[in-house]
């Protein structure tokens, strides 16, 4: 960041460019480029900025050719520079975490969880998290806090200290930092909503064929239509005679 925003970028890169292909005297090229008139002059007598290559101020957008045109037509014209297309936005210095006054009380308990669970998390990313110091975190960490005897050991998730994102972002970042590779966890087979590896759901018996065979087994079609044929020539089945 410049503390001129009127100062153009690699001023004596830029007065050098201006001096081989302008025709503005010493005193617009320091004018423009903050510097004085003799250190211009002692770069047109090649005396200073040497092996410093010219910066095209136009190519940067910090000149137009009019505005060039314009001041070396006006010796007494003084170079003013171009306001950028874009702006961009200061970028704002992140503040640490703010923890309302209710839930202050909860952080040493957060605190110990996140370093009992994932002792590989830096101090940093459990700032981030819940909004501590260093100093608080070391003491809970060497059982030296002044409350150490009563912390119970809490999810800062549930606690509402920090969201579940957040957590498993700092924890894959510091897991990955450390070279901690988990394994994929698979679904044990005997819920009911599991799916079966393709080899085994082909192998395996379906529902409609085990009923079939099952059906199959219980009852025999022999036996069953036994006395079809009596039945047709008008005899009664023995069992009928029994019962009567």
């Amino acid at each position: 960041m410049q503390a001129d925003p009127d100062t153009p970028l690699m001023p004596k890169a830029t007065a050098v460019w201006l001096v081989d292909n302008t025709s503005l005297t010493f005193e617009q090229i320091a004018a423009f480029c903050r510097l004085h008139p003799l250190e211009v002059g002692a770069i047109a007598d090649g005396d200073a900025a040497q092996g410093i290559k010219g910066a095209d101020p136009i190519q940067t957008g910090q000149l137009t050719r009019q505005e060039i045109e314009k001041a070396e037509n006006d010796k007494s014209y003084r170079l003013k520079l171009s306001k950028p297309k874009t702006i961009v936005p200061e970028l704002k210095r992140k503040a640490p975490r703010y923890t309302p006054v209710s839930k202050r009380q909860d952080r040493p308990n957060a605190i110990l969880w996140l370093v009992r669970h994932h002792p590989e998390l830096k101090e940093s990313a459990i700032i981030r998290l819940v909004g501590t110091t260093k100093t608080t975190i070391q003491a809970i960490r060497d059982r030296t806090h002044w409350n150490s005897a009563n912390l119970q050991p809490l999810d800062p998730v549930t606690l509402g200290l920090c969201s579940q994102i957040d957590l498993d972002r700092e924890v894959e970042v510091a897991a990955r930092e450390a070279g901690i590779t988990q394994p994929p966890q698979l679904m044990p087979f005997d819920q009911p909503d599991a799916l079966l590896p393709v080899d085994d759901s082909l192998d395996a018996p379906r529902d409609d064929e085990d009923d079939a065979r099952n059906t199959k087994e219980r009852y025999d079609p022999d036996a069953v239509f036994s006395g079809l044929a009596a039945w047709k020539k008008g005899e009664r089945p023995a069992d009928d005679d029994d019962e009567d």
